[in-house]
């Protein structure tokens, strides 16, 4: 298995669609390699394009804000788009570009091994899940996904930084959500003893 570092490199130097040619860089996924949880979005956005780093601007300050409400600091999980490059006008991946880099967040998936994986919206939820569905209605659920927990919510951009900011029914679904999260991850099972090194 190669590491996140060699997948980031392969992934910086990718052409393998046009959106290679309107992206100031890749930006790949950052967080704790070990992650026990993985939020995956949909695509850059314009700060995140300059920076080369997700969840950077207002969508990253709110996730920001919800992780923190459920004791959970940034640095403790692993946070990646299903796309690296920023689309034009940010519309939902097209078909034939979703099936090349969504095999890159799979990837990353693959290498970190988190046992819950969130995905923010629409798009990354399709793709992740391998089907269409609203994120309306499966928002806050549970469902099983190669031996892990994928647990859609909205995605935390498109909208005002701060919780104050936003539609209360809204913020009142991704705090539900993000409780959800936080007793998936609680009843994860622990590591056998023999896992541990004890004996």
């Amino acid at each position: 298995m190669r590491t996140l570092e060699e997948a980031a490199l392969d992934a910086s130097t990718c052409t393998k669609c046009r959106l290679s040619q309107g992206r100031t860089q890749v930006v790949y996924g950052v967080g704790d390699p070990n992650a026990d949880l993985m939020f995956i979005g949909e695509a850059p956005g314009f700060h995140e394009d300059k920076q080369g780093e997700p969840f950077v601007g207002a969508a990253g300050q709110l996730l920001n804000q919800l992780l923190s409400e459920i004791g959970i600091p940034r640095e403790d999980v692993y946070i990646n788009n299903v796309i690296l490059c920023r689309p034009p006008g940010q519309p939902g991946p097209a078909p034939g570009r979703a099936r090349r880099v969504q095999a890159v967040a799979r990837r990353a998936i693959a290498i970190i091994d988190p046992a819950v994986v969130v995905t923010l919206g629409n798009w990354a939820t399709r793709y992740i899940l391998g089907r269409q569905v609203s994120i309306s209605r499966v928002r806050g659920q549970r469902f099983p996904w190669n031996g892990r927990t994928v647990i859609p919510t909205f995605h935390t951009g498109g909208g005002p930084a701060t919780a104050e900011a936003r539609p209360p029914n809204q913020m009142t679904a991704l705090r539900a959500d993000f409780q959800e999260i936080r007793a998936a991850l609680a009843e994860r099972p622990e590591p056998a003893e023999e896992q541990l090194g004890l004996f």
